[in-house]
């Protein structure tokens, strides 16, 4: 059994993509991130950069002692390694898998992150700010373009790479951007969102999201408004 701390994020989805398509035991921990869950000292303890999401594994391959993994890429290559599933055995295989998955966390996730903030979240809009992420953006969707003009799937089979990006890709219209512009990702898109699995994933999501837009204050002050302090005051 895993159990998952998660919130219906972009990275929160890419692991339960993950759960569902290996057909993995597991149930989630909600981590409400707009009250401050991702504080809890006993969370801190499994995900000391207090965010989700994170798994605990009670049942690791080496059937030892549960094991806790924090950051959604880590999770997502732990979960591959310990089912061998969605990451070619292949050097050249594997390579290419890591590749797009260490992409996405570099790249598309934190660049359509600030998108997601300067554009839709901050009080004060910076056109400049504005700008740069939504460019940056649409810039990394036609790297996703041309390497789909080529491949069916970021590393040529199905793999953690696509379960990494497409969650990121999901919100494209609150970030500025237009599918019909890039025709070779929209095609990706438009097969992930069909996929049984992701449909699961996104269903269990649910329960947990958002029904109104915008943020009260102290919400405001949980997400944006951490400092060093702010977890030193929470442990």
């Amino acid at each position: 059994m895993i159990d998952l701390y998660y919130w219906p994020t972009p990275n929160g989805h890419k692991i339960t993509i993950f759960l569902e398509e290996a057909g993995l035991a597991y149930r989630i921990h909600p981590v409400d991130i707009g009250k401050g869950d991702q504080f809890a000292p006993a969370f801190l303890a499994i995900s000391p950069n207090n965010r989700m999401p994170a798994i605990v594994d009670h049942a690791p391959a080496d059937g030892g002692a549960a094991i806790s993994v924090f950051e959604s890429g880590a999770i997502l290559l732990y979960l591959a390694e310990k089912t061998g599933k969605f990451i070619a055995a292949d050097p050249r295989g594997r390579v290419s898998a890591l590749e797009w998955l260490f992409w996405q966390v570099g790249g598309l996730g934190p660049m359509a992150g600030q998108n997601h903030h300067f554009r839709n979240y901050a009080q004060e809009k910076i056109p400049y700010a504005i700008d740069r992420y939504v460019n940056e953006t649409n810039r990394l969707y036609g790297v996703l373009d041309r390497r789909l003009a080529k491949h069916a799937f970021l590393a040529g089979d199905y793999s953690i790479a696509d379960m990494a990006s497409y969650p990121w890709v999901v919100p494209y219209e609150r970030q500025g951007q237009n599918l019909d512009d890039f025709p070779n990702l929209k095609r990706w898109f438009e097969h992930m969102r069909s996929r049984p699995a992701v449909i699961r994933a996104y269903a269990r999501g649910e329960t947990y999201q958002r029904r109104r837009e915008g943020f009260t204050e102290d919400e405001r002050k949980v997400l944006f408004g951490q400092t060093a302090a702010s977890v030193a005051g929470a442990s």
